[in-house]
C-alpha cells in the first residue's frame, strides 16, 4: 500500500494555510519598521499583492496551480526587475517570511526546509548590487 505524497500545501494547511502565511507576511511588512523599504515599493493597497503572492505559493508548494492558470509562468526575476531589490530588500522580505513561518510551523525540520527555499528564491531575485 503507497501512503499518499504530502506537498509543502498539505503540510502547511492547504489554502487556508497558505492564506494564514501570506496575511501574516503582509501584516509583518506592513507594521515592522525594519521592512519600512520594502514596504514603501509596494502599492499602498496590499490586496493585489495578497492575492498574487498566495496564487503562486499555492503551486510552488505542491497545490493548484493558480498562479499559472492566471497568469502564466511566473518568471520571478523578470517579473521583479522594475523594482531595486538589493540585499536590504531581500533580508527585509526574508525577516517578514521567516517570523510568518516562526509563528505558524511548529516543525522544526519542515520549517528549515521552507526558510532555505525562500532564502534560496529571495537571494534570485536581487538585481542591485549592495
Amino acid at each position: 500500500m503507497e501512503l499518499p505524497i504530502r506537498t509543502h500545501y498539505d503540510m502547511l494547511g492547504g489554502e487556508q494555510g497558505i492564506r494564514q502565511l501570506v496575511n501574516r507576511f503582509y501584516d509583518l511588512m506592513d507594521e515592522l519598521p525594519e521592512a519600512w523599504e520594502l514596504r514603501k515599493i509596494h502599492q499602498q493597497d496590499l490586496q493585489s499583492a495578497r492575492d498574487k503572492l498566495f496564487k503562486f505559493l499555492s503551486g510552488w508548494l505542491g497545490g493548484p496551480g493558480l498562479y499559472e492558470a492566471e497568469y502564466g509562468h511566473p518568471r520571478l526575476r523578470a517579473r521583479h526587475m522594475p523594482f531595486p531589490v538589493d540585499t536590504q530588500m531581500r533580508d527585509q522580505w526574508l525577516m517578514c517570511i521567516n517570523q510568518a513561518l516562526d509563528e505558524q510551523v511548529s516543525d522544526e525540520l519542515f520549517k528549515l526546509q521552507l526558510k532555505s527555499s525562500f532564502a534560496n528564491v529571495a537571494d534570485h531575485m536581487r538585481n542591485r548590487a549592495g
